[in-house]
């Protein structure tokens, strides 16, 4: 709402919470308001009074000739053309400095499809509006994308405009909270990454040792899997591990975590020693994967990573060998939800630490972070304790030992009574 509102000769002033005065007014019979881009109050009266002509005008060539005043009139010091934006960015000192040039080319792309959905009149940055960010919020929503998938995108224009904010008098237009969306409005979908049974990888294995399933570099694809289900490392910690960071001798594996940074260091079991001892065979450079290493890091023109899209295809033909569907419809999204993946070996592994009683702790240590995935297994350990706490809960409304003992007591009292219904009575007594 307004905080400070100035009738004038024709319209008036008014303040927004922001503090930056408005001027509105009607000029053939439709009503206008634009930025008079001061918090001023003085400067914004000195600025509608030199708009006054132009809106008393009586022919179109007074009119014009007034245009082209009142347009520097509001003009910023600072004007960007639309045209230059990513240039301009680009170069900026602040600008976000992505670890990947996929996230690069994302941040351009996203900027590129918001100016695209300007109006032509919109030519510079300074006249990029909070209404036309949120209209772009809404198409975004049309899209059915995914909520993570909205929220990355509106992240970049807000990065992108926070940073040329010297070209926004008004503010960046990205800073509302109404853009964003909410976790909440995908919890009915219910649709989560899942871990592999034991079942399930007995059966990844086998079907990498059947000859009669084909893959690329199929050899190598067998001691990636092994390495994601006895690691629980990513697929490319994983794909690009190099010899030196493997002790066959001490089985020991160190592995400096591409997504992290952090390092960690895994003891070697023996079912992924004997495919690490038979990947010696095709051993011919620093990768234990040579082969997968380099598809994997193969870019397009523009720098683009599009070998781990290959990889990654090569890795769920194998998943629907043993008959899951890696990705599943979802809901008002377009695109499927991935629920197995190579990633699922890293949920499985989890969970099967938490069954066996690992320590959270030690298994962050071999995770490397402090992942979700852990606490989505660890949540269980506790159960048993939990049904304890129920059970001593409970027991407060039952019968204690003392009270069945002196009942027992006075059914054995009780004279002319059958043995047999006697013990049955005493069983009843002693379950309750």
């Amino acid at each position: 709402m307004a905080r400070k509102v100035m009738k004038q000769e024709v319209g008036t002033i008014y303040q927004k919470p922001s503090g930056i005065y408005y001027y509105r007014y009607q000029i053939n019979g439709e009503r206008k308001a634009i930025s008079l881009k001061t918090k001023n109050q003085e400067e914004a009266k000195r600025k509608v009074k030199e708009l006054l002509p132009i809106l008393k005008a009586t022919s179109i060539e007074v009119v014009s000739a007034h245009v082209a005043h009142a347009r520097n009139l509001i003009k910023p010091a600072n004007v960007l053309p639309l045209t230059e934006v990513w240039n301009t960015y680009s170069k900026h000192p602040n600008r976000a400095t992505p670890a990947t040039v996929n996230e690069r080319l994302n941040y351009e792309a996203d900027l590129r499809d918001f100016l695209a959905s300007l109006p032509e009149s919109c030519q510079y940055l300074h006249e990029v509006t909070p209404e036309l960010a949120d209209a772009y919020a809404q198409k975004l929503r049309e899209r059915q994308l995914a909520v993570d998938t909205h929220n990355r995108k509106i992240k970049r224009l807000r990065k992108i405009f926070s940073t040329l904010i010297e070209y926004c008098p008004d503010g960046s237009p990205f800073q509302s909270p109404v853009l964003w969306r909410k976790d909440r409005e995908e919890q009915e979908h219910n649709t989560r990454r899942l871990a592999f049974t034991r079942e399930q990888e007995q059966a990844l294995l086998d079907v990498l040792a059947d000859s009669t399933h084909k893959v690329k570099n199929k050899p190598e694809i067998r001691v990636i899997y092994h390495l994601g289900m006895f690691t629980g490392q990513r697929l490319k910690d994983c794909v690009l591990l190099q010899w030196h960071k493997v002790d066959l001798e001490r089985r020991r594996i160190w592995v400096k975590q591409f997504k992290t940074g952090k390092e960690v260091t895994i003891p070697i079991a023996d079912q992924l020693l004997t495919v690490l001892q038979e990947a010696l065979a095709w051993k011919r450079d620093e990768y234990i994967c040579p082969n997968c290493a380099a598809r994997y890091k193969q870019k397009d023109a523009s720098g683009k990573d599009v070998g781990c899209n290959k990889v990654g295809l090569d890795i769920l033909r194998v998943i629907r060998w043993i008959g899951l569907e890696p990705s599943v419809e979802v809901p008002g999204r377009k695109k499927k939800a991935t629920v197995y993946g190579f990633h699922s070996l890293r949920h499985s592994f989890a969970s099967h630490c938490a069954e066996a009683g690992v320590p959270k702790a030690v298994l962050l240590s071999i995770l490397g972070t402090d992942s979700d995935i852990a606490d989505k297994y660890y949540i269980h350990v506790g159960e048993e304790a939990q049904m304890e706490a129920i059970a001593a809960v409970a027991s407060i409304t039952t019968k204690s030992d003392r009270q069945r003992i002196e009942e027992v007591l006075k059914l054995l009292d009780i004279p002319d009574i059958p043995a047999e219904e006697i013990l049955n009575r005493v069983r009843h007594v002693l379950k309750v």
